[in-house]
């Protein structure tokens, strides 16, 4: 089974700069995101996060999880 990128967007609509979120895909890479937040749905429908300095485009469909919590230390 895999997450829809509607799925996912619903997921992620909370995100207020405030939460980290690590995404595991297949084949085991990882990416963090720090202080993420979503950014507006637009007309190419990719899901996009951004830390406030980079956009990070996510492929819903090769997600195996999903780990939203507070800020890392840094």
């Amino acid at each position: 089974m895999s997450i829809t990128t509607e799925q996912l967007r619903a997921a992620l609509a909370d995100l207020n700069g405030q939460r980290d979120v690590r995404f595991e895909f297949e084949h085991a890479d990882t990416c963090l995101v720090q202080n993420a937040l979503l950014v507006p749905a637009e007309e190419d429908r990719i899901v996009k996060l951004t830390d406030g300095s980079r956009e990070y485009l996510v492929d819903a469909q090769r997600i195996t999880w999903v780990e939203i919590g507070p800020p890392s230390a840094r």
